[in-house]
């Protein structure tokens, strides 16, 4: 798989034959150089964009060459994303903004409302799902857009870099917190990280390297 953007009437490789398989059910940390081309292999896996050539194979379908409409229906029903920003709308309350997603969906709102009650006191904010984003830390900001991600309970969970700004303390309890989502549902996780203490939570660890998976001895490793 590859993916080349234009940058000034240049063409740039960002993803240089990558040959990745993602196991149902398995947590994956992707590191790697700032440039790398995590973020872009992400957005690949998750429907975001399209490689330039070669196929992207997710949940039996074939991603690479379908319309946008697709793509999006994809995203909504099997893939939830979890960004270092965490994107929350500021006029809605924790509990509204988690509800999005699935009202989106057509679910039912009383069904969505009591999803999203339970998954903000699974994040530690029972307390807070009256507030507004102006109202919550950096923390419980990310932490609602964990459980906001989760409302539609996706096949698979991206996220890049999502303890990014956060101080070392929230950081690994959020990734604790995605690791027993994983263990207890058997979702499947990818996530990018700068962090090598935080991506050993992950089953499995990919190193990319100018644009490619690194080979030798810098060869992605199995955490035990």
């Amino acid at each position: 798989m590859r993916k080349v953007f234009e940058r000034n009437g240049r063409a740039v490789e960002a993803l240089c034959g990558i040959d990745l398989e993602v196991r149902s059910g398995e947590f994956v940390a992707i590191t790697g150089p700032s440039g790398s081309g995590k973020s872009t292999l992400l957005y690949l896996l998750g429907a975001l964009d399209r490689p330039s050539s070669g196929d992207i194979h997710l949940l039996g379908d074939t991603t690479g060459q379908m319309r946008d409409i697709d793509l999006a229906s994809i995203r909504s029903r099997v893939v939830g994303f979890v960004f270092q920003f965490h994107f929350l709308m500021m006029e809605l309350s924790a509990i509204e903004n988690v509800m999005v997603p699935a009202l989106v969906a057509g679910k039912s709102p009383s069904e969505v409302t009591r999803r999203a009650r339970e998954l903000l006191e699974r994040v530690g904010l029972a307390d807070r799902v009256d507030h507004r984003p102006a109202q919550l830390s950096g923390g419980e900001q990310q932490r609602v857009a964990i459980a906001r991600a989760l409302i539609n309970q996706p096949a698979l969970l991206l996220g890049d870099e999502p303890t990014g700004n956060l101080d070392t303390a929230t950081g690994e309890a959020i990734y604790q917190l995605l690791r027993e989502h994983n263990r207890e549902h058997g979702q499947t996780i990818v996530v990018v990280t700068h962090n090598p203490v935080l991506a050993q939570h992950a089953d499995r660890v990919v190193n990319v390297v100018d644009g490619r998976i690194a080979t030798g001895s810098d060869l992605a490793e199995e955490i035990r």
